[in-house]
Formats: C-alpha cells, sequence, structure tokens
C-alpha cells in the first residue's frame, strides 16, 4: 500500500461555508483518517494550500489546522504543477472567471454552488470543462444527508409505490439586525452583491427533484422581500433588495414515467413548527414519508390512520405518533466530506462521478426559469441542458 499526495488549491475558505464544511470537515478531516482509500488498497493524501487576500486571516486558518500551505497570490499558486486539483467557495460572481482560469492552468475543478450567476456563464465553464478532459465537479450536498438517503432508500425499496407529491418546507427566521445580532451574512439579502433566496436554494432543490422525485419539466414562482430593511454585521441599516424567501411550483416527471408535483415554500422570514429547519415530505399511493437532516419517519398504506373531520370536537389524535422511524443503517459520515472523497476517487483512479459542473449548470438553469416566472407571472418550461 502507497500513500498519493494530492495538491490541492483551496479558494475562498475564509468563509463560513468553505471554512467549516470543507475544510475543517472536510480535508482536514480526511488528513486525520490517513487519507482516502482507493480500491486497489492505496490512499490519497489531499496536501492543500489555502489561497486567501487576506494574510493574517489565511495564515491564521492554515496554523490553526496543521501548518498548512497558505498564500494571497491565486496565480502563483496555479503555476505550481504539484498542485492539480483547484476548488471555489470564494463569490459565486467571481466563480466562472476562476474556474476558467484553473481549467486553461491544467487543473481540476471542484466548486460551491451555484456554479454561475447565470446559464450562459454556466454553460460556458461547462463546455470549456467537458472540452478540457479535465475532472469537475459541483457541490450536490444535500444528497448526503441522513435524511434524504434513509428518503432515497425507501424509494429504491418502492415503498412509495406511485409517487403522487413532495413537499418542502425550508427556512427559519433570519434576525433584521436591530434587536439582535444577524445570524447569516447581510451579503444575502443584497442582490447586487450575489445574494437571494432563489439563487442560493433552488440550486439546491434542483439536483435534490431530479435525483430523488423526477426531472424537473417545469415551474412557477413568485420571490418576495419580506423584510425591506435590515442591518449589517457594523450595525449599519440597508435596503434589502433581494427575495428573502419564495414560493414554488414544480412538476417533475417521475422515475416511473408518472407525473410529480413538487412544491416549495422556502423562507428567511419564517418561524419554525416541523421537525427540522427543512423537511421533504412525500406522498405515495403505498405509502408516505417525511424527512429532515437526520430523521427519516414513514407510514404505509396499511398503517395510515383514519381520521374523521369534525371541526366542533378538539382533535383526538396525535398524527406526529403515528409514524415510525426510518432507523440508522449505517453510520452517516459528513456530506461534504463524502462527496470531496469522491471527488478524489474521480481525480486519483478514475472512478464513476456523476456530480458534474454540467449538473451544478442545471441549478441554475432552475435559478433562471424560477426568476422569470416571478417577473413574467407565467409557467416556465426548463428543457433538456443543452451543451
Amino acid at each position: 500500500m502507497t500513500t498519493q499526495r494530492l495538491g490541492l488549491i483551496m479558494h475562498g475558505v475564509t468563509g463560513r461555508m468553505g471554512m467549516n464544511q470543507h475544510l475543517i470537515r472536510s480535508i482536514v478531516a480526511i488528513r486525520a483518517q490517513g487519507g482516502v482509500p482507493l480500491a486497489n488498497g492505496d490512499r490519497v493524501m489531499p496536501d492543500p494550500i489555502l489561497i486567501g487576500r487576506n494574510a493574517e486571516k489565511i495564515e491564521a486558518l492554515a496554523k490553526a489546522h496543521g501548518n498548512l500551505r497558505w498564500g494571497t497570490d491565486l496565480d502563483a499558486a496555479l503555476a505550481n504543477k504539484d498542485d492539480t486539483v483547484f476548488f471555489d467557495a470564494g463569490t459565486t460572481q467571481m466563480r466562472p472567471t476562476l474556474l476558467a482560469k484553473a481549467l486553461h492552468a491544467g487543473k481540476h475543478v471542484y466548486c460551491e454552488k451555484p456554479i454561475a450567476t447565470n446559464l450562459n456563464e454556466a454553460v460556458e465553464v461547462c463546455r470549456l470543462a467537458e472540452s478540457s478532459g479535465l475532472k469537475h465537479g459541483a457541490v450536490q450536498d444535500k444528497l448526503f444527508l441522513p435524511g434524504l438517503r434513509k428518503l432515497d432508500m425507501l424509494r429504491r425499496a418502492g415503498f412509495f409505490g406511485r409517487m403522487l407529491s413532495v413537499r418542502l418546507e425550508f427556512g427559519y427566521w433570519v434576525f433584521e439586525g436591530d434587536l439582535q445580532p444577524i445570524q447569516r451574512p447581510s451579503w444575502n439579502y443584497r442582490k447586487e452583491d450575489g445574494g437571494g433566496m432563489i439563487l442560493d436554494m433552488m440550486c439546491h432543490w434542483r439536483y435534490v427533484l431530479d435525483n430523488l422525485f423526477g426531472e424537473v419539466q417545469s415551474v412557477s414562482c413568485l420571490g418576495a422581500t419580506h423584510i425591506p430593511k435590515r442591518w449589517d454585521e457594523a450595525g449599519n441599516a440597508y435596503e434589502a433588495t433581494a427575495d428573502d424567501a419564495a414560493y414554488a411550483t414544480v412538476q417533475l416527471k417521475g422515475h416511473d414515467g408518472e407525473p410529480v408535483v413538487a412544491q416549495i415554500n422556502m423562507s428567511w422570514a419564517t418561524r419554525v413548527r416541523r421537525d427540522d429547519l427543512v423537511t421533504f415530505h412525500v406522498d405515495g399511493t403505498h405509502g408516505s414519508a417525511v424527512a429532515g437532516l437526520q430523521e427519516c419517519r414513514a407510514q404505509s398504506r396499511v398503517t395510515t390512520p383514519r381520521p374523521v373531520w369534525n371541526p366542533d370536537v378538539k382533535q383526538s389524535m396525535n398524527f406526529f405518533e403515528q409514524w415510525q422511524e426510518v432507523p440508522d443503517s449505517t453510520v452517516y459520515d459528513n456530506g461534504f466530506k463524502l462527496q470531496w472523497e469522491a471527488f478524489i476517487r474521480h481525480v486519483a483512479e478514475g472512478a464513476p462521478y456523476r456530480w458534474t459542473l454540467p449538473e451544478g449548470a442545471k441549478g441554475v438553469q432552475l435559478v433562471e426559469a424560477a426568476l422569470a416566472s416571478w417577473k413574467e407571472r407565467r409557467w416556465i418550461d426548463v428543457p433538456a441542458l443543452a451543451l
């Protein structure tokens, strides 16, 4: 058994997502476990260099996690032939340019979503990646959540029968910043800085819908800016120019060819009274299930209760108690880490990998369709993505 080194350029990891999920819980964790095992028994050890504009911040981060390499010169990092993979978790506006630069430098690329702010740029970078012969991938972390993996197991087992509908509820209250401190970055609520619920989350819902419930066919969407005034990290008031909520209906072609209806409510201006910050409620002819981030509960056709509508009598049934929990059948590792391991195997040994940049572009396609639907107040078809 030998251990191969994989030089990895990590850009944009001083932000919350890049630092916590990609650096600490993925790459640092992979290094701590001795690398990624390959099919032949060898292992791959990622050797990251952290690249950012703030030298003091990036140096402190590198030292805190094993004296990693660091720098502020991206061009110099891309010129180093010993580092063969480029990862980006920076701003969405910069991403297509950075990915193109890395591909022209001969680097395999992996990035956060969305891969671009518009479909034209997304398709352009996909075409470049496909023609380069280099490996490429986009983060699709929700597919690796324990709750959704359990939901997918039910689907593959035929538990639902003919799938009818999906109801997705997502979000929580993000404090405005005057009464209590904000818990999400202020740029999320400025359209000019790449903010917006539809841009942020429709990319996620596209790959979840396509993979678990059915291929997206069309969308009707209404966006909203419910909270027009917010306060930033310094306590300064600003106008919220991005949508902080959206309400969508999506028509799907189910995996059995039958239609499936998906309803999506997503909001940073809602208070939670459900099992988790996000829930996926699936109804089918043979059974239903509700999944959150970690847990999944199911109710089969034969265990479905018979409630009676009577508005004059207090409801005697506790509907939450009538569902059976789907047990943990395995140890569920961090979803970001699992996808990182899959991409590293893809680079090192050519293992199959389906979460490519074109899959990321499909998310941008649904974003544009949802925004067009909101603007034009009509259904928008979502055709097969042409590259």
